[in-house]
Formats: structure tokens, C-alpha cells, sequence
């Protein structure tokens, strides 16, 4: 199965939608329970869309349940799919006490110093892993200087002992292809704003989860509303759920 469809299986929630939130950057749905519960993810669109518009029933997103809303997951629109992504990480029931607050770029380090880092997709820390990896790669579907183009992923995955995956690799669906070219033994970190903190993702070959619970709705939609990059977004706690064995 994969995963995007044994992430949805596993959710156990539904509510009605109380707001959908499509940022410049990030993406959020609110959804009308008590307390209020929010989902975040990033905003990933198509530079053109020839097609149509990517997300059709704009306007009419309160019609669906965040249930229906999570299913967009699977939409080969990408906007769609980011939108199913915060919905499903709204719906999601967090187990807060099997997660650390941490930071994954501390987590990222402390696996990572002296051995072989691929990190998938261009992340601010990445110099800082650079200087303390044996060797480290960074694979970026817009490259920037000293990183490798995405289609150099099946060279340099199976080679590294550390692996850090975007968790927008769930949401352009890239996401099953990248985890089968990482080593049995390798560590692999899954991170983002976008990630959700499930524990299915570890029946999957992922070992740590770090992602961002919603603490303050108001203040998580005021700031996704006006154009805020994730180091911008407020009302936002950074958890990261890791496999058993490996904390």
C-alpha cells in the first residue's frame, strides 16, 4: 500500500471545515471543533495551469467535511493536494507524550556529524550539516549552487547513511519512490512542516517524523494568511515523533 493511502486509512477523526487558508507559502485548514484545530502545509502550486484551475471547487471548500478534504492528498493537482495535506494534519490525532520537542536539524546533526548526509530538498541548515558530515548532498528540484538536481536522488540515496526527506514529498507523491532508494540500515528523518507526526510512516523505513503542531489557530492563520514563510508562522510547536529504539 502506500503511503499516502495508509496515511488515510489510519485517520479516525472528521469535522466540518471552518476555513481554508491557501498562503503564498503555506496553506492551512481550520476546522470547526472544540478547540480549534489546525492543519499546515506548504503551498505547492504549478507555475502554469494550461489545464484548468488546479483547485475547481474554489470558493466551495466549507461544502466538504476535513475528511473529504484530506483525501486531495491523492489529487495529481498539487494545490489539491496541498490543501488535502493540511486537512489531514488538522484531523490527525497527535500522541504529544511519545513526542520530543525538538528541533530536526538537532536531530539531523546528531545522526548525521561524521558520517554520509542526503538531504532532500534545500533546507536552511544545510551548510551547517555540511561542515559537521562526512559528506553530504543535497538534492533540490530547483538547484541551488552545491546542491544536485532531483534526478540525481537514485545516485546519491543508496550511498548515504543519513537520509532528510521533505515532508512535501507526500504531497507531489514522490514520496514512496524516494524511501525504496535509502539503505535498510540508513537513518532516515522525515521533516517539515508539512509532516505529518504519524507513527505509520514508520512501516514505511522512516525512523524519525518531525513536524509542527498548531497551538494557536488565530495566530497560525493571521500570519499563513499574510504571506509568512514557516520561520514566520506563530502560534506553531516543533515536535518530532521517533521510532521506538531509536530516541
Amino acid at each position: 500500500m502506500k503511503a499516502i493511502e495508509a496515511l488515510l486509512s489510519s485517520l479516525q477523526a472528521n469535522a466540518p471545515v471552518r476555513q481554508v487558508l491557501v498562503g503564498a507559502f503555506w496553506t492551512a485548514v481550520a476546522l470547526d471543533t472544540h478547540p480549534l484545530r489546525c492543519g499546515l502545509a506548504s503551498t505547492l502550486r504549478p507555475d502554469t495551469h494550461p489545464g484548468g484551475p488546479p483547485v475547481p471547487r474554489a470558493g466551495r471548500l466549507l461544502e466538504h467535511s476535513g475528511r473529504e478534504l484530506a483525501g486531495w492528498l491523492r489529487s495529481s493537482s498539487t494545490l489539491e493536494a496541498s490543501i488535502g495535506m493540511a486537512a489531514f494534519n488538522a484531523l490527525l490525532e497527535v500522541d504529544e507524550e511519545a513526542c520530543i520537542e525538538v528541533n530536526a536539524e538537532d536531530v539531523i546533526l546528531e545522526w548525521g556529524t561524521g558520517r554520509r548526509v542526503a538531504i532532500v530538498g534545500h533546507f536552511p541548515f544545510t551548510e551547517r550539516v555540511r561542515r559537521a558530515a562526512a559528506g553530504c548532498w543535497v538534492v533540490e528540484l530547483h538547484p541551488r549552487p552545491g546542491d544536485l538536481p532531483a534526478e540525481r536522488a537514485a545516485d546519491v540515496l543508496p550511498q548515504a547513511d543519513v537520509v532528510a526527506l521533505t515532508g512535501t514529498s507526500l504531497i507531489n507523491h514522490t514520496f514512496d519512490g524516494l524511501i525504496r532508494l535509502c539503505r535498510p540500515d540508513a537513518f532516515v528523518i522525515l521533516l517539515g512542516g508539512s509532516t505529518p507526526l504519524s507513527p505509520v510512516l514508520f512501516d514505511y523505513g522512516v525512523d524519525a517524523v518531525a513536524g509542527t503542531r498548531v497551538v494557536d489557530v488565530p495566530a497560525a492563520l493571521r500570519t499563513v494568511g499574510q504571506g509568512a514563510t514557516f520561520p514566520q508562522i506563530r502560534g506553531k510547536q516543533l515536535l518530532t515523533l521517533m521510532r521506538e529504539g531509536q530516541a
